[in-house]
């Protein structure tokens, strides 16, 4: 007989896909809000998608930011680009965050949303984005398995 997992504490999992609505709110996907309840900070992502992180993930990311070189010029503009479009949240009673304009832009949000669990962090993308990038990248996704995970043995 096999045992279930369980509850997987702290991790972000899955794809959702809400709407914005007309004043650039998103309602959180219920799996996320306790973990993003007391508070978290909006970013710019890679590949234009925003990350929500827990106050406590955006410290851990903002610690080790910090600890490159000042005197390298590719760290300096990291933290910059990183820091600048940072936005501290908390969640209203209904599970809502406001999306300022500048991510918005950013991130190329208009209406429908993909918004995924990525283990530490929530991502926000553009559905179509999401859908454009999904579809580029599962190609390459059992060739790269070896390359990230190369002692794991499926």
């Amino acid at each position: 007989m096999s045992q279930g997992l369980g509850a997987i504490p702290n991790l972000l999992l899955g794809t959702y896909t809400p709407r914005l609505d007309d004043k650039g709110r998103l309602i959180l996907p219920a799996k996320f809000r306790n973990q993003l309840a007391t508070g978290l900070v909006m970013t710019r992502g890679q590949e234009h998608c925003l990350y929500l992180l827990p106050l406590d993930e955006f410290q851990r990311m903002y610690d080790k930011i910090r600890q490159a070189p000042i005197t390298s010029k590719q760290a300096r503009d990291y933290l910059r680009v990183f820091m600048s479009g940072a936005s501290q949240e908390i969640p209203d009673k209904q599970g809502r965050i406001s999306i300022p304009p500048l991510l918005r832009t950013y991130a190329g949000l208009d209406r429908d949303l993909a918004v995924i669990g990525a283990g530490t962090r929530v991502e926000i993308w553009d559905l179509q984005a999401w859908e454009a990038y999904l579809e580029g990248t599962e190609v390459g996704y059992a060739d790269t398995a070896e390359e990230v995970l190369p002692d794991l043995n499926f």
